[in-house]
């Protein structure tokens, strides 16, 4: 008996306080299973005063409790709410102080947009590399369209929004419907032939296509690529108006301009007739003011001229003129007698130079030019002869021939 009661002590496990079992389990959970990615519906969810989210992950087989901390409450892209599928990244761990198994969360997302965020992503940037979001293709819309076509669903909220707009702001604009499903397998499709039709027709001057709010998966639609394709393909201009403000597609991108709600588009596409009216009847007023002013300055103009000398006497000014003309006439007459004489002043005068530069006149004077024979060569210094060297004499009246007889060195 007593060799039992000793192997029953050895078996015995050592004794643990509950503090160090939970952190035991905490150990184990965490290094064994670590980081995790869970999709599960969101139950019980709350904020705390101090920003912290807590919340149940559930399915139809079980529940695991979720804390998110603030920090990271800011990064979520959505609004969680109860029954919403959500995809949890985060880590297991244990809440020590009751003793329960959680996830820390270190990021959340709504459940099934990983693979459609990425095909929204990855589409966006082809087309964006093809240029289909240039500014410089987009097409200006019109500044009173008299047809509106609308490519949307008939039943939904956002035709009756467009429809009470625009009869509002502009009664008499004509609206075409063109009725599209706006979301499932056939609303790409349905889309893209509303929008080439009314090309083809050319009936309408500015085209809206869009939907009212709803999930990523409900908009989806409008990200498709041949969907985009034809709104870039359209020579009409196109306004898209896709969910609510915060809502973007890549029919956004591509039309030539994004409204952020349908009612907005109707807005931007249709001028309030009541502003208008006000801004014509204000450039009325203006182009009214403008031409009495300018009617009156002429008037004060023509006045002006009419009490005016030239006016009361007009023979009077034209004696003066002609007088005038005389007058100018005999100061012309007189300056160019005064040119005249004074350039046969320099003409004589340079004719008296060249008179007196003349060889022939210096010759006249009693001068002669002495040349040595047989070169040619004038004599200018005694050294240039030798005696009996034969000359050849000008004067001023004819020439004669002589010989060196003697030299002086003067």
């Amino acid at each position: 008996m007593n060799e039992e009661l000793e192997t029953m002590q050895e078996e015995r496990p050592r004794l643990l306080s509950v503090t160090k079992l939970t952190q035991m389990i905490k150990t184990t959970l965490e290094e064994t299973i670590g980081s995790v990615l869970v999709e599960g519906e969101i139950s019980n969810f709350r904020v705390a005063s101090s920003g912290h989210a807590y919340f149940v992950l559930k399915d139809k087989g079980a529940a695991i409790n979720c804390v998110m901390f603030r920090g990271v409450m800011s990064t979520v892209a959505f609004e969680p709410k109860d029954g919403q599928q959500a995809e949890v990244r985060g880590r297991v761990s244990v809440y020590e102080a009751r003793g329960q198994y959680q996830i820390i969360v270190e990021g959340m997302r709504e459940a099934g947009l990983g693979a459609l965020y990425q095909a929204f992503l990855q589409l966006k940037e082809k087309l964006q590399k093809e240029g289909l979001f240039d500014p410089k293709h987009k097409k200006p819309l019109p500044f009173l369209p008299q047809k509106i076509g609308v490519v949307t669903s008939p039943t939904g909220a956002a035709i009756r929004d467009i429809l009470n707009i625009i009869s509002r702001r502009f009664a008499n604009v004509q609206v075409m419907i063109f009725p599209v499903r706006v979301q499932g397998k056939e609303a790409p499709g349905e889309i893209v032939h509303a929008i080439h039709l009314l090309n083809e027709l050319g009936l309408v001057d500015v085209i809206i296509v869009g939907r009212g709010g709803g999930s990523i998966e409900d908009l989806w639609a409008f990200n498709e690529e041949i969907v985009a394709r034809a709104i870039f393909a359209s020579q009409i201009p196109i306004i898209s108006a896709v969910g609510h403000e915060t809502d973007f597609t890549i029919a956004d991108f591509v039309a030539d301009l994004r409204a952020p709600t349908p009612s907005a588009a109707a807005e931007l596409v249709v001028q309030n007739q009541e502003e208008l009216v006000q801004r014509t009847q204000g450039l009325s007023l203006r182009l009214n003011n403008s031409m009495q002013n300018m009617l009156e300055m002429y008037r004060m103009k023509i006045e002006g001229l009419a009490r005016s000398y030239a006016l009361a006497r007009p023979l009077e000014r034209v004696w003066q003129f002609q007088q005038r003309l005389d007058e100018l006439g005999q100061r012309l007459a007189l300056h160019f007698r005064r040119v005249l004489e004074q350039a046969q002043q320099r003409l004589h005068l340079l004719q008296s130079k060249i008179q007196m530069l003349n060889p022939q006149a210096v010759l006249g004077r009693g001068y002669s030019i002495v040349y040595r024979k047989p070169t040619r060569e004038i004599v200018k210094d005694s050294m240039q002869v030798r005696e009996h060297d034969p000359l050849h004499i000008v004067v001023a009246h004819g020439s004669f021939e002589a010989t060196v007889t003697a030299i002086s060195g003067e």
